[in-house]
C-alpha cells in the first residue's frame, strides 16, 4: 500500500525536471516570438513611413485647393471672427473669436450651432465641437504660399502644440469633414473625402516635406 520514500523521490524528481524544462522551453519561445514581431514591425514601420521629399511636396500640393475653399477658408482668414458663405463676407451675427475661439461673452458659437446641420437654406450649420482655433494659435492662413502654409501647419508654436500626426487626426474629425457635407445652400468641398484624407496621409507618412519656395501667396476673394 505505501511506497519506499526513495521510490517516491524517484518519480518526483523526473517530474520536476520535466516542469523546469518546460518552462524554459516556453520562456525562450515567447522570447523569440516577441523578437521577430519586433523585427516585423520595424520593418513595417519603415516600408510605412519611408521619405519621400518629393512625394510629400506634390502630396500637400494636392490639397492646397481644398485649404482655400470656402468651406475651410472662413475658419481660417484673417479677423478675430468667423466668416459666412461662398464670398466669405463676415458673420452676420458679428460673432467673435473668443478668448477660447468658440465665441465672446454671450456670443458663443453653441448659441446657434449644434452638432450636425439644420434641415433648410441658409439656416445654421452644424458639427461636433463647432468652435474656431483659438487666438494662441489662431491657424490664419489666408495670403500664405504653398511652402509658408506647409510651414505654418508643422510648426508647434503656430498650430497649436500639434505633431504632424495630430494634425492629421485632426483632418479626420467630424468638424474638419464637415466641409464635405456643408447643408443645404452651402457648396462642399469638390475633391473627393477619400482622396484628400489619403494625400494628408501620404504627405505625413512620407515625411512631411513642403513645397518649394516661391509660389505666390493665395489671397482669399471676399
Amino acid at each position: 500500500m505505501f511506497r519506499p520514500l526513495s521510490r517516491i523521490k524517484r518519480l518526483r524528481i523526473p517530474r520536476r525536471k520535466f516542469s523546469t524544462v518546460a518552462t524554459g522551453t516556453a520562456a525562450v519561445f515567447g522570447f523569440v516570438c516577441c523578437l521577430l514581431l519586433h523585427v516585423a514591425a520595424q520593418g513595417n514601420e519603415g516600408q510605412n513611413n519611408e521619405r519621400d521629399d518629393a512625394a510629400a511636396a506634390a502630396a500637400f500640393e494636392t490639397i492646397i485647393p481644398v485649404l482655400h475653399h470656402p468651406r475651410c477658408m472662413n475658419c481660417h482668414s484673417t479677423g478675430d471672427f468667423p466668416r459666412q458663405g461662398d464670398d466669405s463676407h463676415r458673420h452676420t451675427m458679428q460673432v467673435l473669436r473668443g478668448p477660447d475661439g468658440d465665441g465672446a461673452l454671450a456670443v458663443k458659437c453653441s448659441t446657434c450651432q449644434q452638432d450636425h446641420n439644420l434641415d433648410g437654406l441658409h439656416v445654421p450649420p452644424g458639427a461636433p465641437d463647432w468652435h474656431l482655433p483659438s487666438p494662441a494659435a489662431p491657424m490664419i492662413w489666408e495670403g500664405l504660399g504653398d511652402h509658408q502654409l506647409c510651414e505654418l501647419f508643422k510648426d508647434p508654436k503656430q498650430n497649436g502644440n500639434r505633431t504632424v500626426g495630430q494634425i492629421v487626426e485632426h483632418m479626420s474629425t467630424p468638424l474638419a469633414l464637415w466641409g464635405w457635407n456643408p447643408g443645404d445652400g452651402r457648396t462642399p468641398v469638390p475633391m473627393p473625402e477619400a482622396q484628400f484624407l489619403a494625400k494628408v496621409k501620404e504627405w505625413a507618412a512620407k515625411g512631411a516635406a513642403c513645397p518649394a519656395e516661391g509660389n505666390g501667396p493665395q489671397p482669399h476673394e471676399k
